[in-house]
């Protein structure tokens, strides 16, 4: 499979995920009422596990790097998670607290700043070609 259809799953993922995202962080949001940076990283949480499986399955399902799928979660989280939870922490009280956009819309702007080393660390590391004849 070519990197542009890689990105472009990429991108079909992460754009469900987008959804999941926003759509949990309001929900959170409304129940904790002052607590949104609480509230973004549990959403960022829910959106990571969702992806994952996603990217496993469909994004990049011809690579079965070393330590299998356990492994690649652990590396999913220490990347893609490490990258959109510093990410979108610092970003939102930046786009909050100074600029005064709304929270969601905030987050929505976060998550497409991290989305390009998002897209390298999972392509170069989480989900790396092996050296196994027919990896992708």
């Amino acid at each position: 499979m070519s990197a542009l259809v890689r990105w472009c799953r990429f991108n079909a993922v992460g754009a469900l995920g987008m959804v999941v995202q926003l759509a949990v962080l309001a929900v959170l949001n409304r129940w904790m009422a002052g607590h949104y940076l609480l509230a973004t990283a549990a959403a960022i949480e829910v959106t990571l596990l969702h992806n994952f499986v996603w990217h496993a399955r469909y994004t990049w399902r011809v690579r079965r790097g070393d330590g299998g799928l356990a492994g690649q979660l652990v590396r999913f989280h220490l990347s893609n998670g490490a990258v959109s939870m510093a990410g979108n922490l610092a970003l939102m009280p930046l786009l909050v607290g100074v600029v005064g956009m709304p929270v969601v819309v905030a987050n929505g702007a976060a998550i497409l700043c991290c989305s390009a080393m998002n897209f390298g660390l999972g392509d170069g590391w989480v989900f790396a070609r092996t050296g196994k004849v027919g990896a992708a």
